[in-house]
């Protein structure tokens, strides 16, 4: 088994008014490439920021390196050292030129002679495409050049892994390709990256293991295929394939039946499903839940209708749960139902 650089165990974060980390635990080996993937608001900027400790951890213990930074008695400076950090906002120095952005902290800090930092400079400036613009300065760069030296910067310190925070959500869209070439290279050549990331082929692409967060936690990780093509738990399947959902209870013969009509349409149109989905979700549940599950119930029954739709294939899938005989409608339902079902 690769080297475990990092190690997280019950790692909790709290805000005055938010907890977005409840209870955080992962082991991170050498030469993984991680993406961090969920919702707005479940916690992914904020582990990157609680593992180099620019926010420190309610409670928890980090180790890198085995070595517990989480400790008071932890030298932080030495451990960002070996933490590099790209973020949203590139974070370039304004007034020092493109190659000064790379070689002031290895010289300032790994006490790198300025000539050796200037070569390493060059040689990484050469990687990302930008060697050609080693002269110029941050306000003379695209957004997607400042975050591709952004990335250079952390390069040039040699670091035992690379942090990403949403490294091409401030870019315009004809910008993302470009940045994410340059970490695309970086994975193939072995560099440990925890990449927080909206860009979900791009995750599917590049990474080893996949953390799909949620819950104050990791709340479902594994390879890409078994989180983009797999998924287990139901909020991780709900934000892969983008489901919309919409459920109702039914509980008497009686029911509203124009009502529940009119709510599938209604979140049809809310969620942009086209108009024959539409009428087809809705001639589904006329046929087979109305017409032939809801007349052979007994009294006290309940029946429950969940509709997905998936944006991401365009497809809708009706689930009918119910507590009675096991009942199948196309095989023993009314006929003229079932022809009409097999027509859609």
């Amino acid at each position: 088994m690769s080297e475990c650089l990092i190690k997280i165990e019950h790692l909790r974060k709290e805000y005055p008014n938010v907890v977005p980390l409840k209870d955080v635990n992962a082991e991170i080996y050498k030469g993984d490439v991680i993406s961090v993937i969920g919702p707005s608001g479940t916690g992914k900027s904020t582990l990157l920021r609680c593992l180099n400790q620019m926010d420190e951890p309610t409670s928890g213990r980090v180790f890198i390196n085995n070595e517990e930074i989480t400790d008071s008695k932890c030298d932080l400076s030495k451990v960002r050292q070996k933490m590099g950090m790209v973020f949203q906002s590139f974070n370039l120095f304004a007034n020092l030129n493109i190659i000064d952005n790379i070689t002031v902290a290895p010289i300032t800090l790994l006490k790198m002679p300025k000539k050796e930092a200037q070569e390493l400079a060059c040689e990484l400036l050469k990687k990302v495409g930008l060697l050609e613009k080693a002269e110029n300065f941050p306000d003379e760069l695209s957004g997607g050049q400042k975050q591709r030296v952004a990335i250079a910067r952390a390069v040039a310190m040699s670091p035992d892994i690379l942090l990403f925070d949403e490294p091409t959500s401030a870019l315009d869209p004809t910008m993302v390709s470009e940045v994410l070439t340059a970490i695309k290279i970086l994975a193939k050549e072995g560099m440990t990256m925890l990449i927080v990331t909206h860009e979900m082929r791009f995750a599917k692409d590049v990474s080893t293991r996949v953390f799909y967060m949620d819950e104050g936690g990791i709340y479902e990780e594994g390879t890409p295929e078994q989180i983009f093509n797999n998924p287990q738990k139901e909020k991780t399947r709900a934000f892969i394939h983008r489901l919309k959902k919409y459920s109702v209870d039914i509980t008497s013969k009686n029911f509203d039946f124009i009502e529940t009509v009119a709510q599938i349409e209604e979140f049809g149109l809310k969620n942009n499903i086209p108009s024959k989905m539409i009428g087809n979700i809705q001639l589904v549940f006329e046929e087979i839940v109305s017409t032939n599950i809801v007349p052979r119930m007994k009294d006290g029954f309940n029946i429950n209708v969940a509709i997905e739709y998936s944006e991401l294939s365009g497809k809708a899938v009706m689930k009918v749960e119910y507590n009675g005989a096991r009942f199948d409608p196309l095989k023993d339902g009314d006929e003229l139902s079932v022809k009409i079902i097999e027509k859609i």
